[in-house]
């Protein structure tokens, strides 16, 4: 046997609730969810400073792309005032409607800077900056410019920057480029002073060269000595050339000394020529005893001649010991 289904109620059947009033309660419900809903809009507007008291500032862009409505503008990094309406001017320029707190705005001042700052992800940012704090405050309804930073834009000449520069890379690492041959050079420069000569084959450019410097400089070494050893043998030969000459008992003294003798003669030849004018003015004058004057010129003829051999033998005796007519140069061996 099959078990019997219950049967099931028909269309023109109603379900009998247990809800009492339920139509109130509902609009009870609808009630208090309009009035969460309403309070919490009336926070969010509170939260947003839709109440505060503000002033309106004006600023002046090129380009208006990327910035909405309710976007705000920061001073150090916090939210002072927000974009309430953003508006085309007759002379082209984009207006951006701002609202400020007044509880913020004494952070403006009239040197203060306003920029707006486009990033390559992200909204558009506005900030102000305010170096000198002491500057009279930003009246309201004030119109400023507005600097615009725009890293997309950079992105074109970044690129081409960058290509110019891997260019220039590829350049300089090309199998012939100055760079390569600097390279190789260097090398052939680090192997030459790794070599027998060092630094002075590598400045040189081969070891020959180096060489041939090295004989040159042991040539020019053994030269000089060479050259100090002459110059000492010249020294020694100048010493005694000195001594010889200067010192004592040398040709010079001995000069003076033949001098001496030569002016003591020269004073005797003097008195005896003396001697024979006083004879001659007697013979003129005693004519008559000629035997007398001439035994008188004989005696003074013999003394005349024996002076002038002893000033014969003064002179002779001069130029042996301080010749004058020879050479005297030094010979220097």
């Amino acid at each position: 046997m099959k078990a019997q289904e219950p049967p099931s109620p028909g269309p023109a059947q109603s379900v009998p609730t247990g809800i009492a009033h339920l139509e109130l309660k509902a609009l009870l419900v609808l009630l208090l969810v309009m009035v969460l809903a309403s309070g919490f809009g009336l926070y969010v507007m509170y939260a947003r400073g839709v109440f505060e008291d503000t002033q309106r500032l004006v600023l002046l862009a090129d380009d208006s792309e990327g910035v909405v409505v309710g976007a705000d503008l920061t001073f150090a990094g916090f939210p002072i005032g927000r974009v309430s309406r953003i508006e085309l001017a007759p002379d082209g320029l984009a207006r951006l409607v701002i609202d400020v707190t007044r509880q913020d705005a004494h952070w403006l001042r009239t040197s203060s800077v306003f920029t707006m700052e486009r990033g390559m992800v992200g909204e558009v940012r506005i900030r102000a900056f305010s170096g000198v704090l002491s500057d009279p405050p930003l009246p309201p309804d004030a119109q400023r410019p507005v600097l615009r930073g725009d890293t997309s834009a950079e992105i074109p000449r970044l690129v081409a920057t960058t290509r110019a520069l891997l260019d220039n890379l590829e350049r300089m690492t090309g199998m012939n480029s100055s760079l390569n041959t600097a390279l190789s050079n260097l090398g052939t420069a680090s192997q030459r002073l790794t070599g027998p000569y060092g630094l002075l084959g590598g400045v040189l450019g081969s070891d020959e060269q180096a060489s041939k410097v090295i004989d040159v400089l042991d040539g020019t070494n053994s030269l000089l000595l060479r050259s100090g050893a002459l110059l000492d043998e010249s020294r020694s030969v100048l010493a005694r050339a000195d001594q010889r000459v200067l010192g004592a008992e040398g040709v010079v003294d001995e000069a003076q000394a033949a001098l001496g003798q030569m002016n003591l003669v020269l004073m005797d030849a003097r008195a005896s020529l003396r001697a024979v004018d006083a004879v001659l003015a007697e013979a003129q004058a005693v004519a008559v005893n000629a035997r007398l004057a001439s035994t008188d010129l004989d005696v003074l003829r013999a003394e005349v001649d024996a002076s002038l051999r002893k000033l014969g033998y003064l002179v002779d005796e001069i130029n042996r010991k301080w010749p004058l007519a020879r050479d005297t140069g030094i010979r220097l061996p």
